[in-house]
């Protein structure tokens, strides 16, 4: 369920503080799937909408975003491409390119179609999964104009925001990535006018010497995984799942309390970093931990000393990974003062293609 007064203020802030920052901000969608949370974002300022697949894309044109950016290292098909093609009809439709043989597969998939797309070259700040080295950017760029795509910039996503201990250190590299790979696009010969960076750890940390835009996602909504680094509070957590007590769970006398919840991973998703704790939190209980997961079922283990929830008490959980959960379910409760005020459709789940 979400809390829509904690989602407005989470967009509203985000907005605030990107714009004082004198930069574009373009929310990854991947996170809530939700065209009228969309609509929220442009509302707010929002440039445009990043998405992760043409799947996702197709949702939020249709609902009237007529800016997104796939910001991945598309490999092109000819029924893609020709999703691509009516998608670019609608919308300003901007996808991301790592190789010169990607570049060239989607011209070439594209045809005469491909002026109208723009492509951004994907560049590794740090996360060490799809991008190239700043240095490399050119001939990319090269490739892709061979193919007919039109070089709007470059782009990188420091995921390794999300360790511990690493916001400022990613935003730095960030930095420093996109600088040179400007720099190196630039003296090629490319107008590089879009220079896109930023993940929900580093969005506030980004500056426009460096960057145009960034695409937090998380934001909206926060997670387990932000408030145990400490990147959110709960009272910014808009998003909890509702699970039921269902069972208690015998243990040593000496031990903690422990009792079962009906949310396996099948609702909260599987996700656990290292260093995390557990599985999710309980909004109300910071000290209970979800210390095991299955498909329906979700292990609590209680603070000792106090006195376990009833079988048939409700409880909110917060989900680790907030991306995760969002895709395993079909509509979502809106709230306000723990009053139902609407359902909205996750009209994006599963469009992963």
């Amino acid at each position: 369920m979400i809390d829509v007064d904690i989602l407005d203020r989470n967009i509203e802030r985000m907005a605030s503080a990107v714009r004082a920052r004198g930069l574009n901000l373009r929310p990854h969608a991947k996170t809530h799937k939700i065209p009228e949370i969309a609509a929220r974002q442009i509302a707010a300022g929002a440039s445009g909408l990043t998405v992760a697949t043409i799947g996702e894309a197709e949702v939020f044109a249709a609902a009237g975003v007529d800016n997104l950016f796939i910001a991945y290292p598309l490999w092109i098909s000819p029924q893609k491409a020709e999703r691509l093609r009516r998608l670019s009809q609608t919308a300003q439709i901007a996808v991301g390119v790592d190789s010169a043989e990607g570049a060239a597969a989607l011209g070439s998939g594209l045809g005469n179609a491909a002026g109208s797309i723009s492509a951004l070259v994907e560049v590794d700040s740090g996360h060490h999964r799809s991008g190239v080295h700043p240095e490399s950017v050119a001939s990319i760029a090269e490739a892709a104009a061979r193919a007919g795509l039109t070089i709007a910039g470059v782009f990188t996503f420091p995921g390794h925001s999300y360790a511990p201990g690493m916001p400022v250190e990613a935003a730095r590299q960030e930095e420093r990535a996109l600088t040179r790979a400007s720099e190196v696009l630039a003296a090629a010969g490319f107008d590089v006018t879009c220079r896109s960076g930023g993940s929900t750890p580093t969005a506030m940390l980004t500056g426009n010497s460096a960057a145009t835009e960034v695409r937090p996602g998380v934001y909206v909504f926060g997670d387990a995984q932000q408030l145990e680094l400490g990147r959110c509070a709960a009272e910014d957590i808009a998003l909890t799942v509702a699970a039921t007590v269902v069972s208690h769970h015998a243990t040593q006398a000496d031990g903690p309390g422990r009792f079962i919840i009906d949310a396996g991973s099948k609702v909260l998703g599987s996700d656990r970093p290292a260093w995390a704790s557990g599985f999710g939190r309980l909004m109300d209980y910071p000290d209970a931990r979800i210390t095991a997961l299955s498909e329906h079922h979700a292990t609590v283990e209680w603070p000792e000393r106090r006195t376990l929830p009833a079988i048939g008490d409700r409880l909110r959980i917060i989900p680790n990974h907030v991306c995760l959960a969002m895709n395993l379910v079909d509509d979502v409760a809106v709230v306000r003062g723990g009053e139902l005020l609407d359902r909205w459709a996750v009209a994006a789940r599963g469009k992963n293609k």
